[in-house]
């Protein structure tokens, strides 16, 4: 994996885990799993499109990688809307708020860390 891939995911995972002590203490046990959960479907939505996006390699012409960025968008848009589907519909303790917020922090460190590494 590329090492500013794993440098992204690394910063996720700490917001996920931050995320997760602070709902924890302030909120109870099922807002720590929530926003575990929250950052988890960021993480893995952010990991679905660096798999489909970055594949290619070598000599790429502009309309492959552009459609390989398309592909990876639309990776990360299904694995989004399945692992959220899935979250609502297995976990009755969900606590909704710690849920999107930990979701919404995650997401904003992907692209604050990719604004970093240009």
């Amino acid at each position: 994996m590329h090492p500013q891939v794993r440098w992204v995911l690394a910063c996720q995972l700490l917001v996920t885990l931050a995320a997760g002590l602070l709902a924890g203490l302030a909120l109870g046990v099922d807002a720590a799993v929530s926003a575990g959960l929250g950052g988890g479907i960021a993480m893995a939505s952010a990991f679905a499109y660096v798999w489909r996006a970055l594949r290619l390699s070598g000599q790429v012409d502009a309309k492959r990688a552009f459609q390989a960025q398309v592909a990876g968008e639309g990776y990360k848009f299904a694995v989004t809307l399945l692992l959220f589907t899935v979250v609502f519909k297995s976990y009755e303790q969900l606590a909704a708020l710690p849920l999107f917020l930990a979701y919404a922090a995650t997401v904003v460190v992907y692209w604050m860390a990719l604004l970093r590494q240009q």
